[in-house]
């Protein structure tokens, strides 16, 4: 049940945690693991909660040890059975324990390897970028770095685009921008499907992840038959 062709759900959120953020030694988060140079910094708490383990916690390197291990008591209990639907329940314990209201939450998902769409999708490469429009100004300059890149064409013209914005050796995180126009008709979706497959062929599990109140963005998730995995809570 743990294997890379059927991971648990602990084994997903440990996954998760990793790609999202770089470490130091003793396993401390840093920043952001984005593959763009301006990375910014690590939220200074990070709780994964697993649809059917105990939670993830992750902790910036600039936070105190007495923090850590009040944070600690207040996490424990966080452990969960079934999909989430919300922030955790002890948002509020730890927002106060961090003096900070600045939060981010929602729920993560696993791009099944059964996932397909009807619409076709082309793996976006340094050759198309004569079809990147104005409407992408940063796709062009980042596509060597955010593959594999997997893009939805309409009319000659790149209208959704499906890249790699977190990566490790283990899994891939998926980020997905649709042009205003063409959002609704499917696209996201089919670039999602290809993008995954390629993730996929280089021996990595393509993950993707939302904030609660993104609802496209959960729609999306609903109507591809996304696996949910657990959810995140982070506090900068």
């Amino acid at each position: 049940m743990n294997s890379m062709h059927n991971p648990t759900t602990e084994t997903l959120m440990q996954l998760h945690a990793a790609v999202l953020f770089t470490y130091n030694t003793t396993g401390r988060m840093l920043q952001a693991n984005e593959p763009w140079p301006d990375r910014g910094p690590a939220p200074r708490f990070f709780l994964g909660v697993p649809v059917t383990s105990t939670p993830v916690r992750r902790y910036r390197e600039d936070v105190p040890e007495a923090l850590v291990q009040a944070l600690e008591t207040v996490a424990i209990p966080e452990a969960t059975a079934g999909a989430p639907d919300g922030a955790p329940l002890q948002a509020t314990p730890y927002q106060q324990l961090l003096q900070s209201d600045q939060w981010e939450a929602g729920p993560s998902f696993l791009v099944p390897a059964t996932f397909t769409a009807a619409t076709p999708a082309i793996h976006l490469t340094t050759e198309h970028i004569p079809m990147i429009g104005p409407e992408f100004p940063w796709l062009a300059q980042e596509l060597d770095i955010v593959q594999p890149c997997a893009a939805v064409v309409q009319n000659g013209q790149v209208v959704s685009v499906c890249r790699s914005v977190r990566i490790t050796t283990a899994a891939h995180e998926a980020g997905i921008d649709t042009l205003a126009p063409f959002r609704g008709k499917g696209y996201a979706a089919a670039a999602l499907a290809l993008w995954a497959v390629m993730v996929r062929d280089m021996g990595a599990l393509p993950l993707y992840s939302t904030s609660w109140s993104n609802n496209a963005s959960r729609n999306l998730a609903r109507k591809a038959g996304l696996i949910c995995y657990g959810s995140t809570f982070s506090v900068s």
